[in-house]
């Protein structure tokens, strides 16, 4: 099943964020210890594109309990970057 996390992060998170990339982008170059595959991932940004603002992951995933111990786990989660997440289920369509 695919699932989306939809992050949006805390005001004033950006160095926090920067701080954190290097440790965020190696813990999602192997997923496989949770049993998920990113399908795609990548930053929110502000309407005029320059400010990074949260993040956006599509997962496949056996089930939520998967989805949700990968996003426990990311650093960015354990750095307190993100203030609000939502995972919901996803429907691939055509397009």
């Amino acid at each position: 099943m695919l699932f989306a996390i939809h992050a949006l992060d805390r005001t004033g998170a950006l160095p926090t964020r920067l701080a954190n990339y290097d440790a965020h982008k190696a813990f999602l170059s192997d997923t496989s210890r949770f049993g998920v595959k990113i399908v795609m991932p990548g930053p929110l940004v502000s309407d005029d594109g320059q400010a990074m603002i949260g993040s956006l992951f599509l997962i496949e995933a056996p089930g939520r309990a998967e989805v949700e111990a990968f996003n426990r786990a990311d650093p960015f989660a354990a750095a307190g970057i993100w203030d609000k997440v939502t995972i919901t289920g996803f429907l691939r369509r055509q397009g």
